[in-house]
């Protein structure tokens, strides 16, 4: 049986000025800045797409401070954070829960993981291209994720079509 791995692949022997540009122009980059779909074979689009359906259940579920941060350029993992604030278990719960449904049923994409449901004080529910965290007040401000992953690029909710409710903070609408 013949392995793929055995086959050679044509290498530039180019001298580089800078020891880093070849590293650099390895991995193929979109428009967006992002890693291109032989990383991401959906697209970032895709992971927007997603990202943007769980931000507007978050809002249909009175979440608050909702966020979008686009992390492609930072992660080869993932694209996007969808942040969203809970006032008790039950509305943590229930944000999850419709997420879930709102993405498998909606958008047919299956949720790869999720964690800390059971303590409903920081739930990560993990799509893949986008990782959704959903945190109650005193949580979401000791961790600060958005400070975190401050070289991500917070998406206004507008953007997206979506609206935080009056009287709501949104830090996403914040330019930098």
């Amino acid at each position: 049986m013949e392995s793929s791995h055995n086959q050679e692949t044509p290498v530039d022997s180019t001298p580089s000025t800078e020891p880093d540009q070849a590293a650099a122009t390895d991995k193929p980059v979109s428009p967006l800045g992002c890693a291109s779909r032989a990383i991401r074979p959906l697209g970032v689009e895709y992971g927007r797409k997603l990202a943007t359906e769980a931000a507007r259940v978050a809002l249909d579920n009175n979440g608050t401070e909702v966020m979008v941060i686009d992390v492609c350029a930072q992660s080869a993992e993932f694209d996007f954070f969808v942040l969203a604030t809970g006032t008790s278990r039950r509305q943590l719960h229930a944000i999850s829960e419709q997420i879930d449904d709102a993405l498998e049923k909606g958008l047919e994409d299956k949720r790869l993981g999720i964690e800390g449901y059971d303590e409903s004080r920081w739930i990560v529910l993990d799509y893949g291209s986008v990782v959704i965290h959903l945190f109650d007040e005193e949580t979401r401000e000791y961790y600060d994720l958005e400070s975190l992953w401050a070289d991500g690029k917070a998406v206004p909710l507008s953007e997206l079509g979506l609206e935080q409710r009056q009287g709501e903070k949104n830090d996403s609408s914040d330019e930098s």
